[in-house]
């Protein structure tokens, strides 16, 4: 072996037998005063009790909103369109005028009839006359019988083209009129859909624009079957319902009182979330439940003066249940478990453990939960922080604070 590699080998201090005691009981000693740390401390959970209280619960369906009624306003006759006589978009009443088509060729058209009415009553003058006068001869043997008939059908015959004379009169200025367009109901006109120069009516009524009556205004929404059969004392009396009944009604909704038959109406959600200021009322139902979505379409009607609600937007419809909901059990739905579909919950008992317990839940509403089994009143569930807690553990509670 070389001396570099002696260099290499480690080299040990060696003590003397008094000192490696020494150092031995002091390695000692220190061991056994070393102190285990103590536990961490229990975790402080909010906890909320289990309450009993009557829960306000709805039925809920997306809703269209649509005009009480839609007239579509057509171009009845063929012509160049002359005027525009609403602005777009406003308030229009009945019978207000909203375009003029071009009249000429139609006050054309009327003078000609008028004119051929007058030729029809002159001819059946002439005929009136002719036949008195052959009536009188063939009385006194100067006239045949065939003269007399001959002259009773021209008669009739000149009496008949008076008459389609006068129709076609009729027709005549009927076309005239129809140059000018009138709303047939008091509403909202839309944007005009052709504009002044265009020629309308050549190939079939051209829809100009579209007034809608929006107070009160209609709402379209489904509703399922069973809730459809479990309801059918608020159902069974529609055919005695419609707009004017809606109308006397909608007062008393708006003071916080029942409408006839004790139905405290239904509510409407805005897009925004917002609850329209008013209640509707259910008016009718449709004929047949929808057997591909097992549904049955419903209408309400609901107030509305100011027309800020329009056709075509969507809203959901609130109908309160009479069936659940009083005095029930709850809970706060942020309290609830779920794993793969079964829920359970976390209970403190008064040795601060915790009890993870099933549960069987009904239908929720404003953050609760109804539970119809696994729970009883006054018990205490944990409410936040719930994906910590587990079966046997030691918690530190703390009153939750109460929701707003």
């Amino acid at each position: 072996m070389s001396w570099r590699m002696l260099d290499r080998v480690p080299r040990f201090t060696l003590l003397n037998p008094a000192a490696a005691g020494a150092l031995l009981m002091v390695v000692t000693s220190s061991g056994c005063t070393r102190k285990s740390p103590p536990p961490p401390p229990a975790p402080t959970v909010p906890v909320a009790p289990v309450k009993r209280q009557d829960l306000s619960l709805f039925i809920e369906a997306v809703g269209t909103l649509d005009g009480f009624v839609n007239a579509d306003i057509r171009a009845r006759v063929k012509g160049y369109l002359r005027t525009q006589e609403y602005k777009d978009g406003a308030p229009v009443t009945e019978g207000q005028l909203l375009f003029t088509i071009e009249p000429q060729e139609y006050a054309n058209t009327v003078a000609s009839a008028r004119a051929a009415l007058e030729r029809a009553k002159a001819a059946r003058d002439v005929g009136q006359v002719s036949l008195r006068r052959n009536r009188l001869l063939g009385q006194q043997g100067l006239a045949s019988q065939q003269t007399v008939d001959d002259s009773v059908a021209a008669a009739k015959d000149a009496n008949g083209q008076m008459q389609a004379a006068e129709a076609a009169l009729r027709q005549a200025e009927l076309d005239l009129s129809y140059t000018q367009v009138r709303s047939p109901v008091s509403g909202v006109a839309g944007i005009a859909l052709v504009r002044v120069g265009n020629l309308v009516g050549q190939d079939g009524p051209t829809l100009l624009t579209t007034v809608s009556q929006l107070d009160p205004i209609r709402v379209n929404f489904p509703m399922s079957e069973i809730d459809y059969v479990r309801f059918p004392e608020r159902l069974k009396e529609l055919q005695q319902r419609d707009v004017a009944w809606a109308r006397a009604q909608f007062p008393k909704l708006a003071a916080h009182q029942m409408a006839d038959g004790d139905d405290p109406g239904l509510e409407l959600i805005l897009a925004d979330g917002t609850v329209y200021p008013e209640r509707g009322l259910l008016v009718a139902a449709d004929r047949q439940v929808d057997t591909g979505t097992g549904t049955i379409k419903l209408q309400a009607l609901f107030p509305n003066a100011t027309g800020s609600l329009r056709p075509g937007q969507y809203a959901r419809v609130r109908i309160q249940r009479e069936d659940q909901g009083k005095s029930a059990l709850t809970l706060p739905e942020k309290a609830l478990i779920n794993v793969q579909g079964s829920y359970s919950v976390g209970v403190v008992g008064p040795d601060r453990k915790v009890k993870l317990r099933p549960v069987e839940l009904g239908a929720s509403a404003h953050g609760l939960r109804i539970v119809t089994k696994g729970l009883t009143e006054g018990e205490s569930v944990v409410v936040d922080g719930v994906q910590k807690i587990s079966e046997g553990a030691l918690v530190s509670p703390e009153p939750a604070p109460t929701a707003s």
